[in-house]
């Protein structure tokens, strides 16, 4: 007697990319270099020792109100254990309105602080010796001038602009794509950035003047593969604007930096660290002909995925944040900011700030996960994850140097449409009960 299938096996099951997954996977006919981590082209990793040496920077992202009241949760943060500081700023700062502006009514230190002045500046950061410790700013279209803010209080408090450590996110391309904080149009906007770009490497060059981002992209509605295709050819597009201006490859490449997001699905993010790492080593090295190592290596911060956390049951969000901690830990991310179980609701308690920095610790500290340099490699269902994300990432990649670059696939529309498909996707998935969320369409 034939036994009858079940019907799970007759289900096909996908990722979030929507990558068909077997019931089982098999060792692969293809025949992989064994590589080091901590060597080209860096799939494992931009360190050889990873996370045994030094766990990556806890960088929770913090900022309300008005300076005081961030000075404030800098400093509970701080010493509640974390090791470098992330800075929100209020819709007004990011588009360069005074907060007693007509055009800023209603949204002063909302989502972020008010910062109009160095005076602001300073209150923040008052107590926190800057040239001892590293700040990001997540500012696009008014870096220059929150930098230029910030170097004045380094050097007010004994600090030279060379001893400062940091990064400006400086991402205007994404702010066409997903967010829409830009003033100016893309051409000018891309001049500037490249200025900051030319000053950061000769005036401060341990600053990372541009951190190009996926994260906004991906809490829009965009897959895995098509984040990390996305942001790579965004920073395509900056390296040729720093080239076009006379700058050397190896001159300001090493101070690039990138920012993703983590969502749930654990191998699949995994996957897309890795191979971000491969496919940027491959550019840097076979397209810009670079030299310096450290110029082929790329540095990331991760944001867990705020999109994903739910206002229902908030307190299920943190089992949430922490599997996004170890997807991106296990993918071997360069510092961590980990969302809040209120982060659906509300500003977060300091409470609940705690409770997102604790998450880190633990894994950090408890977990076994940071005893060896890219734990997963060798999975057979990860490795081919790896080749399916990359085969798209290339592709994607293609086609967007087809049509002139990142700016032109911008004008023309190209990265909003696809993300939009890929949101209304994931959207009726959720309705008609396919992708559960706990709390929210089951278990309520």
């Amino acid at each position: 007697m034939v036994a009858k299938k079940s019907k799970v096996l007759e289900k096909k099951i996908f990722t979030d990319s929507e990558f068909l997954v077997k019931r089982i996977y098999q060792k692969s006919s293809k025949k992989k270099p064994i590589e080091d981590a901590g060597t080209y082209p860096y799939t494992r990793g931009i360190h050889p020792e990873m996370f045994r040496e030094r766990f990556w920077t806890m960088r929770q992202y913090s900022g309300f109100g008005d300076a005081k009241l961030t000075n404030q949760r800098f400093k509970f943060m701080l010493e509640k254990g974390q090791t470098g500081l992330s800075m929100a700023f209020d819709l007004p700062t990011q588009i360069g309105y005074d907060s007693d502006s007509p055009q800023a009514e209603g949204e002063v230190g909302k989502v972020g602080v008010s910062i109009t002045s160095i005076k602001d500046m300073m209150t923040a950061f008052d107590g926190i010796p800057l040239g001892k410790v590293s700040s990001s700013m997540t500012i696009n279209s008014t870096a220059s001038t929150l930098l230029a803010y910030y170097i004045v209080v380094g050097e007010s408090q004994g600090f030279k602009s060379n001893e400062l450590r940091g990064t400006t996110q400086n991402d205007i391309l994404k702010e066409y794509i997903a967010r829409n904080t830009y003033i100016y149009p893309p051409q000018p906007s891309m001049r500037l950035i490249g200025d900051m770009i030319e000053y950061c490497a000769e005036k401060v060059p341990s600053w990372y003047p541009v951190s190009i981002s996926g994260y906004h992209m991906r809490e829009a509605g965009c897959t895995a593969t098509q984040e990390v295709a996305f942001t790579l050819a965004n920073a395509i597009a900056y390296i040729q604007t720093c080239l076009d201006k006379g700058l050397k490859i190896d001159d300001f490449a090493p101070r690039l930096s990138f920012f993703f997001c983590c969502t749930i699905e654990f191998f699949e993010e995994v996957a897309k660290f890795r191979v971000a790492r491969k496919v940027y080593a491959k550019i840097m090295k076979e397209m810009f002909h670079a030299k310096n190592s450290r110029s082929l290596q790329l540095k990331f911060h991760t944001q867990t995925s705020g999109e994903s956390l739910t206002a229902q049951q908030p307190n299920n969000n943190i089992a949430r944040v922490t599997i996004q901690t170890m997807a991106a830990v296990a993918g071997g991310t360069q510092s961590l900011h980990t969302n809040s179980r209120d982060e659906a609701l509300a500003l977060p308690t300091q409470e609940s700030a705690k409770i997102a920095l604790r998450t880190q610790q633990i894994v950090a500290h408890e977990s076994g996960i940071t005893k060896t340099a890219d734990p997963l490699a060798g999975s057979y269902y990860l490795e081919e994850l790896c080749d399916q994300i990359e085969d798209g990432v290339w592709n994607y990649l293609k086609k967007i140097q087809k049509m002139g670059g990142s700016v032109k696939a911008i004008e023309k529309g190209f990265f909003q449409s696809e993300i939009r498909q890929n949101a209304y996707r994931l959207k009726k998935e959720i309705d008609a009960n396919e992708r559960i969320l706990v709390g929210v369409n089951k278990y309520s």
